[in-house]
């Protein structure tokens, strides 16, 4: 059955990613009380985190996608913003470009590597058919690599012609900034498509290798500041849990997420922060941050009723049952009657956007908890996670 329902969330990231990006040109207002300047972001990730890359690459869908914050299709699967979003406006900075988008892209902030669909490891399987990017973490960062190598070249070129330095970053930037990471999603679901829950242990070891290699490389690049973030309870996607039918005993946890899955996720998690610490002992000058985005994201899950919101499996757009999907902004058939899969009356009271995705609401308050340093090791605001605030301890 374990099988079955991830398959379910692979075809979801191949169906629900949001439309080609538009940059936003309103400026966040500033920290109030930063400890340090930190003037780009540089993001690699998956869906959780993408601004518009694998929009710009392939087919964006439209309407409902952006309809809560900006309106209009965004390049974002939510109904708004993404946690990313929220870290920039903490920062003050600009929503991120994704790198794939030539519309009116800026970079003097950083740029988006994030895919819909990308993995840790590269996969044998399309986006076409299984809804997998083809910018895998290693693809993104070696995209980073030609970024910071032509932007840089470009902006020396041009020395006092300030015309044609716009929308690139400054050169002297890249090692003050912070480089964002949000992926890993996306492997569990294959591995556990491929080889079963209790199969897919034997090959976190080398999802993290991979991991590991990414981040040396960008330190190699210059790279200093790094926060990442761990994967989500995979098991408590609500598009996994409608699926589900009369569960054996001890299948689902005290709120109804699938055990298994979740704990393949604590044990990558766990092997992730191994990693984490090992590497603060090989690259002495970095700032290495490990965000626990799990726990954040089931405490939600947990707390949802409390905290304002439905029950944490209440999907907002897109009907889905043990037969039939129709997946957001789609049209199909439900019991025979042809329907259009839209959002929900309102979104700021669910948690999750479209069963794999959470809406605005949701990355608000997860964005609010871990930028503080409420779920970070070392315990410390992503406004100071720089390496001269850290120098300064």
């Amino acid at each position: 059955m374990a099988t079955n329902t991830v398959v379910c969330v692979s075809l979801f990231f191949m169906i629900l990613l949001a439309a080609r990006v538009l940059v936003v040109t309103s400026q966040p207002s500033p920290p109030h009380s930063s400890s340090c300047h930190i003037p780009a972001i540089y993001n690699f990730g998956d869906s959780n985190s993408d601004t518009g890359g694998i929009a710009a690459a392939f087919y964006p869908p439209g309407p409902p996608s952006g309809e809560t914050f900006f309106k209009r299709p965004i390049g974002r699967a939510s109904d708004g913003r993404l946690i990313i979003d929220f870290i920039a406006e903490k920062l003050g900075l600009l929503y991120l470009s994704a790198y794939l988008d030539s519309i009116k892209a800026n970079f003097t902030h950083g740029a988006n590597f994030a895919t819909g669909g990308a993995t840790i490891r590269r996969v044998n399987e399309s986006w076409f058919a299984n809804g997998v990017s083809p910018f895998s973490l290693d693809i993104q960062v070696e995209q980073f690599n030609q970024f910071k190598d032509r932007t840089t070249y470009l902006y020396n070129q041009a020395k006092d012609d300030y015309s044609q330095r716009n929308n690139l970053p400054r050169p002297n930037d890249f090692v003050k900034a912070i480089y964002t990471f949000d992926i890993g999603q996306n492997d569990l679901a294959y591995i556990f498509r491929t080889l079963g829950v209790e199969g897919s242990r034997a090959v976190i070891p080398g999802i993290i290798d991979q991991f590991a290699s990414s981040i040396q490389q960008l330190y190699g690049k210059g790279a200093r500041a790094f926060w990442i973030h761990n994967t989500g309870p995979i098991g408590c996607l609500p598009v996994t849990y409608v699926k589900i039918r009369d569960p054996p005993p001890g299948y689902l946890d005290d709120i109804g997420c699938v055990k298994g899955q979740n704990a393949i996720a604590i044990e990558f998690n766990e092997k992730l922060k191994a990693r984490v610490v090992q590497l603060r002992s090989n690259l002495s000058e970095a700032i290495l941050t490990y965000v626990d985005m799990y726990s954040a994201k089931y405490q939600l899950n947990k707390k949802a009723k409390d905290l304002g919101f439905k029950e944490w499996f209440t999907i907002c757009c897109g009907y889905h049952d043990s037969d039939e999907d129709v997946y957001c902004g789609n049209q199909g058939k439900i019991n025979g009657t042809q329907v259009f899969a839209d959002s929900c009356k309102d979104p700021t009271k669910v948690i999750s956007w479209d069963g794999v995705h959470y809406s605005d609401a949701a990355n608000h308050w997860i964005a609010t908890q871990i930028s503080n340093g409420l779920f970070s090791d070392p315990p410390l605001p992503i406004t100071k996670t720089c390496p001269e605030y850290i120098s300064m301890m």
